[in-house]
């Protein structure tokens, strides 16, 4: 019995379909640069899946949509010369990160920095901060956005309303950084 199928579906196009021993559910991701992909459970029939993702229609399509932005934004990102070593961007991130804590009054253990394909960054209940190195990249308000965004996990960790609350005390209107460091996701695929 095959593992993995690639399903052509009306108005959606090549959908790959993959038995997963993980998935408790038929789970389907729509990523840039790796189109669609339906998680299928053991024990669910291929054709289960194909109809389940064609009941989703709608949903993928837009999800189709979003990541051809991101995909055409990853493609403008990769034509600049957009380049920092790991080095240079690490002291950069850790001396910012350092000035930001002791100005607003947050302790934190250790910090990695990363070649993430995912994530700006993430704080662990050990009070470990993890960043990309390609945050170096970004504008100075979006750098200091993500900075003071995993320091505030320091203290809630969560994106409550509590959460939310403090980051806007230390930025402003962070639904506002955050909505545009979306538009820059594409430096993550690079």
């Amino acid at each position: 019995m095959s593992k993995a199928r690639t399903i052509h579906l009306p108005e959606i196009g090549e959908v790959l379909f993959e038995k997963s021993a993980k998935a408790r559910r038929i789970n389907i991701s729509v990523k840039p640069l790796k189109g669609i992909r339906v998680a299928v459970p053991r024990g669910v029939a291929f054709e289960t899946a194909r109809q389940a993702a064609q009941e989703k229609a709608d949903w993928i399509k837009a999800k189709q949509q979003a990541v051809r932005q991101i995909e055409a934004r990853h493609e403008e990102l990769r034509r600049q010369p957009t380049y920092i070593s790991r080095a240079a961007a690490k002291g950069l991130l850790l001396e910012r990160l350092r000035e930001l804590a002791e100005r607003h009054g947050f302790t934190y253990n250790k910090v990695f920095i990363r070649n993430q394909k995912t994530r700006w960054g993430s704080c662990s209940y050990k009070h470990n901060i993890s960043l990309n190195y390609k945050i170096a990249l970004l504008p100075p308000e979006l750098m200091d956005y993500i900075l003071l965004h995993e320091l505030t996990h320091l203290i809630h960790f969560n994106h409550s309303r509590q959460f939310w609350q403090a980051l806007d005390r230390l930025v402003g209107d962070a639904k506002a950084l955050d909505a545009r460091l979306s538009t820059y996701q594409a430096l993550l695929l690079q």
